[in-house]
């Protein structure tokens, strides 16, 4: 099968990946850009495991107050570099972790986070194993994964607040 521009452009798009990649998985997959997808993610995946220890000393602070001014939040995410931290990728991240915040009152980062035998559901009180708000089918943990893999950089979130009139 022949592989257009067209096909890798689409792949490139869903995916972040690079064009050569792009164009390397869908010939090993005959064209089929749903398996090159899930051969990319599975591939973004094993990048961001390896990068896991990765230290994150750079990174950026991002506010988010919602329309009404009622509730609003702040963010603080690490990356290894500065260079990093000025991406559009990043700051979109970093601007969407903290709508997240705002919008789901998460407690905690992550799983770790909870106190010894707390009655709290995981997926509710832990920013990264709740579902993403702009797509629910996906974790925020997934979009931050996918997100290493666009940058090549370790990523964590290292803290947050939430902010609500009256309370």
């Amino acid at each position: 099968m022949e592989i257009t521009t067209q096909m890798i452009k689409e792949l490139r798009e869903q995916s972040g990946a690079g064009i050569m990649e792009c164009r390397t998985t869908l010939v090993g997959t005959q064209g089929d850009i749903e398996k090159a997808l899930a051969i990319l993610k599975e591939k973004g995946l094993l990048k961001a495991q390896k990068k896991a220890e990765r230290t994150t000393g750079q990174g950026l602070v991002e506010a988010y107050i919602h329309t009404a001014g009622r509730i609003g939040a702040m963010v603080e995410l690490n990356c290894e570099t500065d260079f990093v931290a000025r991406t559009d990728e990043f700051k979109e991240l970093a601007h969407c972790l903290a709508m997240q915040v705002a919008a789901m009152a998460p407690k905690y980062v992550s799983q770790e986070e909870l106190p010894e035998g707390a009655d709290i559901e995981p997926s509710e009180a832990c920013l990264l194993l709740q579902p993403y708000i702009k797509d629910p089918t996906r974790t925020v943990k997934d979009i931050i994964i996918e997100t290493i893999a666009k940058v090549g950089e370790n990523i964590r979130v290292r803290r947050f607040n939430r902010y609500e009139l009256g309370c």
